[in-house]
């Protein structure tokens, strides 16, 4: 068995690229997309190792060529659409992990391998995350700058992982962001009392919880803690609880939850899945924060009450 760094990269927006382009241009367009991502890939001493139709599999010996490739990635393509119709744009969400893999038939497996698809499904548009695996493996002298997402629970593993959200944009400067030489750790992952409470609004309608009583769960009917009024909400949408002392969101609907945190402009796409709630932001029911229709909660939280 070799170690690798795998990356899953993905294309999205293609559904509705193929709508207005076309069966025949769209299928164009995206493989010339996929073919540009393997070219980069290979530039960084990468390997593809399939084509998932709008999506990429690569492996790298090496974990800083992959986390090169994949910004290198984001800042070329997102430089590129710029000029595209809002309609056809199509951006590029990814996912690394890293760990022992086992080649077989050209292809590949192992458990670093789901958890990179995984991570891909969770990422936003113009996001890349990785798994702690990805973080620890940075060389001590790189630059990268990252920030925790606190521990995920992925489908398919027994324990939670710690996520990171690798930040590529040459303007972004905050305090949040950590660099791997001294490997502190983030503000956002600073330990936090057994009691807390958060405050949850929508409209005109405010709901203040206190840990204890979580968990509660926020929906269409009655029967949910907090209730938001919109056909795209399920009955019972997401799930908030309190567990080692922090906020965990979980989306249990039929069309996804979506989290934007207020420091920061990248989403958490939640299908089925879960997140930790580190900082003030907002939470979209049923559909993406594109949408401007879409039902938004916002969410603040107070870690010192008794």
């Amino acid at each position: 068995m070799a170690e690798v760094t795998v990356v899953f990269a993905d294309l999205t927006g293609s559904t509705g690229v193929f709508e207005v382009l076309g069966n025949a241009k769209a299928t164009q367009v995206v493989t010339r997309l996929t073919d540009w991502i393997g070219k980069v890939c290979a530039a960084k001493h990468g390997r593809v190792v399939k084509n998932l139709g709008d999506g990429v599999l690569m492996v790298f010996a090496r974990n800083d060529d992959a986390i090169e490739a994949v910004i290198e990635m984001q800042r070329s393509h997102t430089e590129r659409i710029k000029t595209w119709p809002e309609n056809a744009r199509m951006r590029l969400q990814v996912g690394l992990a890293r760990g022992e893999v086992i080649e077989q038939d050209s292809d590949f497996f192992g458990d670093a391998v789901n958890l990179a698809s995984r991570l891909s499904d969770l990422s936003g548009p113009e996001q890349i995350l990785g798994a702690d695996s990805v973080i620890d493996e940075l060389a001590s002298d790189s630059t990268v700058r990252f920030r925790s997402l606190g521990a995920m629970d992925i489908r398919g593993r027994n324990e939670a992982c710690m996520v990171y959200r690798v930040e590529w944009q040459n303007e972004i400067l905050s305090d949040f962001f950590t660099v791997p030489a001294g490997l502190t750790a983030s503000p956002l992952a600073r330990t936090v009392p057994q009691v807390g409470a958060i405050t949850l609004s929508w409209l005109d309608v405010e709901a203040a919880f206190v840990s204890t009583e979580l968990p509660v769960y926020l929906g269409r009917v009655a029967e949910a803690q907090f209730v938001v009024s919109d056909p795209r909400v399920s009955r019972l949408h997401a799930k908030i609880s309190w567990r080692a002392g922090q906020f965990h969101l979980e989306d249990v609907s039929s069309y996804g939850t979506w989290v934007r945190f207020a420091s920061g402009s990248a989403i958490v796409a939640l299908r089925r899945q879960e997140c930790v709630l580190l900082v003030e932001g907002e939470i979209a029911l049923g559909a993406p924060f594109e949408d401007f229709t879409v039902p938004t909660v916002s969410f603040k939280f107070s870690r010192n009450t008794a």
